[in-house]
């Protein structure tokens, strides 16, 4: 038996045995439960489990079928019907018909899930051991969701052997994932990577027990948290995992492959949090190496451990994830492959990256080989991605790069090949942020573009370069971000037609619309920035710290965050350019039209600002602070996606932030208030101004709209309104009368708007941050409810 295991009791209701031997709430037949409409979920006896219908955490429209903790916050799921289906949250319903069977219908009534009971069901109940079960008329148990666990055990459950366990695909996805905890028919209690899609797996084990035997094995969850594993009904071996105090626990195979057991205090249901207990297959990235897939991460990453003892999966330098939403799918190179032609290695390049190694993909290995051969071999293989040296050996590594792994332990160093044409060389830092600087305001930004757009803005640089200065930012060594073009001001005079086509005007400076001349004699829309001038006692200094933001402002990613194309800096002139957004600013979209735009659009809208602002908070290498979200500083693009602009601007221009009213680089309405007191400016002013534009989104209505109140000599605002038709249920009074779809989504419109008024607390403590605003938001999370507002029904 492995020394660190813990194993499982079991105490559930068997089947052979009658529900009326103990508590349940019992559900009849005919009974219907519907994801919008209340009772949405059925209650254990004790009320510390439900059963019912959830939010899908990454889109609330759906819904997922589950049990969970229901005395928490955080409802935390221990099993779910329809991970792989979820459903409508307008239409679907799970009745519990007259024939005995229980079914869960979409809206068009097609059957998405049902138990496939032995027999015609009578009622149905949920246990205070979290298992949902089916009883027929002389109370026996013909189902239960103990003998089907998805990716959760809980005290009281059993496994047999043959039983799985999967891991969920993603943290906010319930569908079956990558990885499969088994309890083998010879005993062995295992971890294996799968094949997914499909759900067989690997036949090499990441981890196991080490036990084997005839006879009947099962592995059992103890009321008290232990976990054991018995062989003929003598215990094996035991851990004890047992917690101080009262607790819950559960025991999740997680969607990163590590099985963890937790705990949660049960006397704090909302400031407690999920601890870890003990940890299985904790160290995954060196054991899982598998000579099939991709290994703990997808294909051309590589698994690092982070901070937080979860698995993170990182991309090498001059690649980035296929989908920053589903990692698992690996990483794509940013940049065109070598050509095998003679000369093709000519614009190809290594990286450099210590403690990093993929064991598998060889291609072709060598012995006695100092690293400027192993270099040179793998230049001149157009087949080779990357070599991995270490004290004279050398190993050529082949497309699709697997079982990648970064860590102190890992002796070797890796030679990543790109391009120097397209792309730049950045070392990831093994997932640690290298610089801890916080940026306030913002200039332009990144946002991923397709390869067509990359290659066009590529050949329409070298279309309009005449001058031996001409160059791609990032195609020296050592130079972090993509690739942005530096022009000329007369190349970009030209290009806007002398400035002639003005786009809009604010308190860093003026845009215009221009194009580039792009092959085939397509042009390619751009909007081009003047900026404020750089007087010339400040030109030398300015000109390093514009350079290093330019680059830094060049490595952000996000679909919700508007392009930097490149830049121009000549003397005191400094511009930027853009992409260029068909459909202008928020702002018009909001409240340029005779009709607003629908809710089902405004609700994308919103979202995307917030997961925009979370990621310049929270996921950037360097954070960055915008300080003026407002309506004309998002902009729509051809999509009809919401795009954040103009951040970083106050640290590229060097501008000091005062807090005096005339000094502030913001916007009336939009203020935080420490902007005026003598505290500190943080991310928090950013969660104020988008409370502000939220509740400006849901309702299309400006902040500062309102006239003048005579009796109080004061200006009323929109988040006034919205408060005091909260406290009073009036919310449709701020609606339009044409606006009928947002009125019957009624508990969406509520959960937005205490969302937005939660955002424009007084204090900044008590904010959410922007990760906890987008949660709440999806539905994934319970809203902070602020303070006054207690008398709302959520």
């Amino acid at each position: 038996m492995a020394p660190q295991f813990f194993f499982f009791f079991f105490l559930l209701v068997p089947s052979h045995l009658s529900l009326a031997q103990t508590k349940y709430t019992n559900i009849t037949t005919g009974t219907t439960l519907t994801p919008l409409r209340k009772p949405t979920s059925w209650p254990s006896p004790s009320g510390d489990f439900a059963f019912g219908f959830l939010p899908h955490p990454a889109n609330a429209s759906l819904s997922l079928l589950a049990v969970w903790f229901e005395k928490m916050d955080n409802k935390t799921i221990v099993w779910c019907a329809n991970g792989d289906r979820p459903v409508a949250a307008d239409g679907s319903k799970l009745t519990l018909k007259p024939d005995g069977q229980l079914s869960l219908t979409d809206p068009s009534g097609r059957e998405i899930w049902n138990p496939g009971a032995s027999g015609a069901a009578h009622a149905a109940a949920v246990l205070d051991t979290g298992n949902l079960v089916l009883s027929a008329a002389d109370s026996r148990v013909l189902w239960q969701s103990f003998d089907h666990p998805t990716d959760t055990i809980l005290p009281g459950q059993t496994l047999q052997q043959g039983a799985q366990v999967f891991a969920r695909l993603a943290d906010a996805d319930y569908a079956r994932g990558r990885f499969v905890l088994a309890l083998l028919g010879n005993g062995n209690l295992a971890m294996f990577p799968v094949a997914y899609p499909m759900p067989t797996h690997y036949p090499e084990a990441y981890w196991d027990s080490d036990t084997s035997g005839t006879g009947a094995f099962q592995l059992i969850y103890n009321e008290s948290g232990s976990i054991d594993l018995s062989h003929n009904s003598t215990l094996l071996s035991v851990i004890s995992t047992a917690v101080p105090g009262d607790h819950y626990h559960r025991a999740t195979l997680d969607s990163d492959g590590i099985f963890r057991q937790y705990a949660f205090p049960k006397n704090e249901p909302g400031t407690g949090d999920w601890m870890v207990n003990q940890a299985l297959a904790k160290d995954i990235c060196s054991k899982l190496l598998s000579v099939s897939g991709s290994g703990a991460c997808g294909f051309n990453s590589y698994c690092t451990m982070g901070p937080d003892e979860r698995v993170a999966c990182l991309c090498p330098p001059n690649y980035s994830f296929v989908d920053d939403g589903r990692k698992y799918l690996g990483c794509k190179p940013n940049f065109v492959a070598q050509s095998c032609e003679p000369g093709g290695e000519a614009s190809f390049d290594f990286q450099v990256v210590a403690y990093l190694d993929w064991p598998w993909s060889d291609a072709e290995s060598f012995s006695s080989m100092n690293e400027i051969e192993c270099r040179a071999n793998c230049l001149k293989d157009c087949f080779c991605a990357a070599a991995i040296y270490n004290n004279g050996s050398c190993w050529k590594k082949k497309y699709p790069l697997s079982n990648g792994r970064f860590g102190n332990d890992v002796s070797r160093h890796a030679l990543v090949k790109y391009s120097t044409r397209s792309t730049s060389a950045r070392p990831d830092q093994g997932g640690r942020r290298p610089d801890s600087r916080v940026w306030a305001v913002g200039a332009s930004s990144f946002l991923a573009g397709s390869a067509a757009l990359n290659l066009a803005l590529l050949a329409a640089c070298l279309l309009v370069s005449r001058s031996k200065r001409r160059r791609l930012v990032g195609t020296s060594r050592g130079v972090a971000g993509p690739s942005l073009c530096s022009f000329t001001y007369r190349e970009l005079e030209t290009a806007t037609e002398g400035f002639s086509e003005e786009l809009g005007r604010g308190a860093f400076g003026t845009v215009y619309k221009g194009a580039l001349a792009a092959p085939d004699h397509e042009v390619l829309p751009i909007a081009v920035k003047k900026l404020e001038c750089v007087h010339d006692d400040e030109l030398e200094a300015a000109e390093k710290d514009f350079m290093n933001e330019i680059r830094t402002i060049g490595m952000t990613h996000h679909k919700n965050l508007v392009r930097l194309l490149g830049f121009c800096k000549e003397g005191t002139r400094r511009l930027l350019v853009y992409e260029f957004m068909s459909n202008g600013s928020l702002h018009k979209f909001l409240f340029g039209g005779p009709v607003p735009p629908g809710w089902s659009r405004r609700v994308e809208i919103a979202l995307g600002v917030a997961r925009g602002l979370a990621y310049l908070h929270e996921e950037c290498r360097t954070q960055i602070i915008h300080c003026d979200i407002k309506p004309h500083n998002v902009l729509v693009d051809d999509g009809l996606a919401a795009r954040i602009s103009d951040f970083g601007m106050a640290k590229l221009l060097r501008l000091e932030q005062t807090r005096t009213s005339t000094g502030i680089r913001g916007t009336v309405g939009y203020f935080a208030p420490e902007w005026f007191k003598s505290s500190a400016i943080t991310a928090k002013v950013d969660v104020y101004s988008f409370g502000v534009l939220l509740l400006e989104i849901v309702f299309c209505r400006r902040n500062l709209d309102w006239g003048y109140d005579l009796e109080s000599e004061t200006r009323p605002t929109l988040t006034d309104r919205a408060k005091e038709c909260c406290r009073t249920g009036r919310l449709n009074e701020l609606l339009g009368e044409e606006d009928e779809e947002a009125k019957k989504d009624g508990m969406r419109l509520e959960r937005f708007v205490m969302v937005g008024l939660s955002c424009v607390q007084e204090e900044p403590w008590m904010r959410p941050n922007m990760k906890k605003v987008v949660q709440m938001l999806e539905g994934s999370t319970e809203v902070d409810v602020p303070p006054n507002m207690y008398s709302l029904t959520m």
